[in-house]
């Protein structure tokens, strides 16, 4: 059993490409190249030396003591949210750039659910002096105002995308159609492992830089490379897929995505895609996805605005459906309590996305010895508004 991509771009039953005609140019010149680029030494090397300089790896791994003894076993945070721009997206967002200037591109554009994917990519932008535009839900504008004036901050400019819900969904495919109307001087950066082959084995390859560390800090810290259990949120799933990345053969590593159950599974406000999903197309690649009936994708919710995707990665819904990893749906009161929670022991406010996976604690007894790695993907700056207006923090 194979658990990473094959040739063709499937994850067993799930991914490939299904695209429209005018993008097949666009997605094969990448499939083509995209391997080859990233394993030339020039391009690791710049590669390396950014997420080093600039981005501020590797991120530590924390031994969490209050939380560990509060739970009687091990907890290490991986401290994702110490990255530059506050998250992991710009892992990826630095190797996809390195890779569309090499194939001459001038213009970028990409979406964004609750941001940090905008900013990141912005921010590589500004970076690099290329033209950027960042598609963003109008609902997802509102209540994630701090990083749109970030993007702006950074010279993108920022498109609202005002049809269906109005959330990540939308703004993908507003991006696609820019991609359509723009083929030959735009690239198009995804920032999860969804989208047609190669975006996910590409993102996922990009953000196999937070297990590899993994590995290395843990045999520092406890002498042995593989912990028990990692466990990480899943929207589209990037964090999740760099988290697994390098433990998926490694059988005796627990693996956990946690998913966005919204007000409750069966509430019809729920984006718990593991759960609710069956088998469909969306945005180019064949996954599980919410639909009805009669295969109209219905609209995700969660409290936040990087969760409320009604699919999930190919990568993740061949993981679910083997039951390599286990999914677990938290419920908005959940996650907002174990945001509170995380700050109040450790000192550290974590994203709304992230604090979901803390939640896991709550759902699943560990033993004393295990050694439990938890993905502490971004920081809370961006949802201190919902935070607020939730525990009604104003004076």
């Amino acid at each position: 059993m194979s658990y990473h991509v094959d040739e063709n771009g499937f994850y067993g039953q799930f991914g490939g490409a299904f695209i429209p005609e005018m993008l097949y140019p666009n997605v094969e010149e990448l499939r083509q190249n995209y391997l080859k680029i990233s394993a030339e030494p020039a391009f690791k090397k710049e590669f390396m030396q950014l997420l080093v300089d600039y981005v501020g790896r590797p991120t530590p791994l924390y031994f969490a003591k209050r939380l560990s003894a509060e739970y009687q076993t091990k907890i290490y945070l991986k401290r994702e949210d110490l990255c530059h721009t506050g998250a992991h997206k710009v892992n990826n967002t630095i190797g996809q750039i390195l890779l569309a200037k090499r194939l001459g591109k001038t213009r970028i554009i990409a979406e964004t659910g609750a941001g940090q994917h905008g900013v990141a990519t912005a921010t590589v932008c500004a970076l690099m002096g290329l033209e950027c535009i960042v598609y963003m839900g109008a609902i997802d504008i509102e209540r994630q105002a701090p990083n749109v004036a970030r993007m702006k901050m950074l010279g993108a400019e920022v498109r609202p995308a005002t049809s269906g819900s109005k959330t990540l969904k939308d703004a993908t495919n507003e991006a696609i159609r820019d991609w359509i109307n723009n083929p030959e001087n735009t690239y198009y950066i995804i920032g999860s492992v969804v989208g047609p082959h190669p975006y996910p084995d590409m993102v996922a390859r990009f953000q196999a830089v937070i297990s590899e560390e993994i590995k290395q800090q843990l045999e520092e810290k406890e002498n042995r490379q593989n912990p028990d259990y990692v466990i990480a949120c899943v929207g589209g799933g990037s964090n999740a897929a760099g988290a697994f990345y390098h433990f998926i053969d490694e059988k005796n590593v627990n693996l956990i995505a946690v998913e966005a159950a919204g007000k409750g599974i069966d509430s019809g406000h729920s984006a718990a895609t593991s759960t609710l999903g069956k088998i469909g197309v969306i945005h180019g690649s064949k996954t599980l996805l919410m639909q009805s009936a009669d295969g109209q994708i219905t609209e995700p919710y969660s409290i936040s605005a990087g969760l409320d995707y009604p699919g999930v990665g190919p990568m993740h819904a061949h993981l679910f459906e083997t039951k390599r990893a286990e999914f677990i749906s938290i419920t908005d009161d959940e996650a907002m309590h174990w945001g509170r929670k995380l700050s109040e022991l450790e000192g550290i406010i974590p994203a709304i996305e992230t604090a979901h996976a803390f939640a896991v604690l709550d759902h699943k007894k560990f033993k004393p010895d295990d050694v439990i790695v938890i993905n502490l993907s971004g920081r809370g700056d961006k949802d201190l508004n919902t935070y607020i207006d939730y525990f009604n923090l104003r004076f």
